[in-house]
């Protein structure tokens, strides 16, 4: 289960009250900082540049690909652990935005986790240590330590343990 907290609105959908539950100028400044970082091939950079103007919590030598799409107005919601590698033109939300309300929740991605390309993940989420994620995964659900997961929607491919296995036997 995803961890959001939920907020109702009345009136019109939420996203058209965006500016009620986020400051235009935050929302301006974030959009900035990340054209910036999306098309910055250093990841170091990157990296400097999202820690210190997003407030986002990067361990480590993570490595954020080129066109990697952080949340434009929650980034500071999202962890990511030291030595992970996320995949090109990622998504990672910390907010949905519907009709009849919005949510918000943080994301933590562990050590040494490995997120393929073209991947979304959604707000609430926790991706365990030594994890991976295949490409074009949506991650709606939780991914248990060292587990291997893919698919639209996401399956568990195998477990820590399998892999384990996997890795003794070659």
């Amino acid at each position: 289960m995803r961890r959001t907290a939920r907020y109702k609105v009345e009136g019109p959908n939420s996203l058209w009250q965006l500016y009620k539950t986020v400051p235009f100028w935050k929302v301006v400044k974030n959009f900035m900082v990340i054209q910036i970082g999306r098309y910055t091939p250093s990841v170091k950079l990157k990296r400097w540049l999202y820690r210190t103007f997003l407030k986002m919590d990067i361990g480590e030598s993570a490595a954020l690909a080129v066109m990697v799409m952080p949340d434009i107005m929650y980034p500071e919601y999202i962890t990511i652990g030291a030595n992970t590698v996320i995949g090109y033109n990622t998504t990672l939300l910390a907010h949905e935005y519907l009709i009849d309300e919005y949510r918000l929740g943080k994301i933590h991605i562990g050590n040494r986790v490995m997120v393929g390309a073209n991947s979304t993940i959604l707000p609430g989420i926790i991706i365990g240590d030594g994890a991976v994620v295949s490409a074009g995964t949506l991650v709606h659900k939780d991914v248990p330590e060292g587990a291997f997961v893919g698919g639209n929607p996401m399956q568990l491919i195998y477990t820590k343990e399998e892999q384990r296995e996997r890795k003794n036997r070659d």
